[in-house]
């Protein structure tokens, strides 16, 4: 039997960039020693994203016309390199009238809307070329709501890819809230996947335990409801913030004081805990699959850790900490390069 590959994509913004330079090595590894056109859509059976990851996630499993992954992760780092300015810009009366996002969101979602639609089109959650799991939060409900291709193709749960991103990042304080409506016209308000899962990889573990993937793969190499011996998973992150919060300065912030360190603090601590419980998961199995579970998490170097930094300065910067990050662990993606390549249908 061949592993079933998982891969999970961190939320962070801009920081973005780091996720899709890492992935872009893995991409030009697989083309030079396994297929000269290889596609990481073609070498995951799942792929999970919350908010930028749950876009970069969309991209990877885009369909071309032989329902095969149609783009390179090339296209997502440009996306970010070249629109993310565009996405992410305020303007100089915008921050006047609203310093800091203190009286409303802190970046108008048009420009956002846009580019996801022009990107996306009228694609279909049902059309991805394989499972995916992509988180965001039903804000009226109060429950998580995850978007997944193959229950897609199974029920009702079926919505047009530009909505699925545009909730999934929709980060309270950066980007307003979002009402998206399924095909059969069921409506929907949702915030950042991130709030409940910035590191979506046990999520993703848990939606792989429900999946025939010898049935919707068409392949029996791979398991049906796979369990933890059966998987390959690669968690990437979108860059360690270490930053310390000194204790004479919260110790009587108020809300006010607390409003970014809690959010940078439950978002870092939330990706902390799923990789440690994932961890001690993978260390309860035989010597050779505790090796079958990765979690890549850069050091963000001299980027910045804003999730809307697009200086031009600091995206270089972002790019850099990704080229870094690669060559400091060759051996251990190579290692992943070899065994996707291994357990490729």
């Amino acid at each position: 039997m061949k592993k079933t590959t998982i891969l999970s994509l961190d939320g962070g913004g801009i920081r973005g960039i780091i996720t899709c330079i890492i992935l872009r090595y893995i991409e030009e590894q697989l083309q030079l020693y396994d297929n000269p056109s290889a596609k990481l859509g073609d070498y995951f059976d799942l792929v999970a994203g919350s908010s930028t990851g749950g876009l970069i996630a969309s991209i990877i499993l885009c369909p071309d016309e032989h329902r095969k992954a149609k783009y390179s992760i090339q296209k997502g780092l440009e996306l970010y390199a070249e629109k993310g300015g565009d996405i992410f810009q305020v303007s100089f009366w915008e921050r006047m009238v609203n310093p800091f996002g203190l009286i409303n969101e802190k970046i108008p979602q048009e420009k956002l809307v846009k580019n996801l639609n022009d990107f996306f089109g009228k694609l279909e959650l049902k059309e991805l070329i394989k499972p995916c799991l992509i988180t965001s939060y039903d804000i009226e409900n109060r429950r998580s709501k995850i978007f997944n291709s193959w229950k897609a193709r199974l029920s009702t749960d079926n919505f047009y890819v530009k909505d699925i991103c545009r909730a999934t990042s929709a980060a309270p304080t950066y980007f307003t809230p979002v009402q998206i409506k399924s095909m059969y016209g069921q409506v929907f308000s949702l915030i950042d996947g991130g709030m409940f899962a910035n590191n979506p990889a046990l999520c993703a573990y848990a939606e792989a335990r429900k999946i025939p993937f010898a049935e919707v793969l068409k392949n029996h190499q791979k398991a049906n409801y796979p369990m933890v011996n059966d998987l390959l998973i690669i968690s990437i992150g979108t860059g360690i913030e270490a930053r310390p919060y000194p204790f004479k300065k919260l110790e009587n912030a108020g809300k006010i004081g607390w409003v970014n360190p809690i959010i940078d603090i439950l978002m870092s601590a939330n990706a902390e805990t799923v990789d440690y419980q994932l961890g001690q998961m993978f260390q309860t199995l035989d010597s050779g699959n505790q090796k079958n579970y990765y979690r890549l998490n850069p050091s963000l170097k001299n980027a910045s850790p804003s999730m809307d930094n697009v200086k031009r300065s600091n995206i270089e910067s972002l790019i850099q900490a990704g080229l870094s990050y690669v060559d400091d662990n060759r051996d251990v993606l190579n290692q992943i390069i070899q065994k996707l390549i291994r357990n490729k249908i």
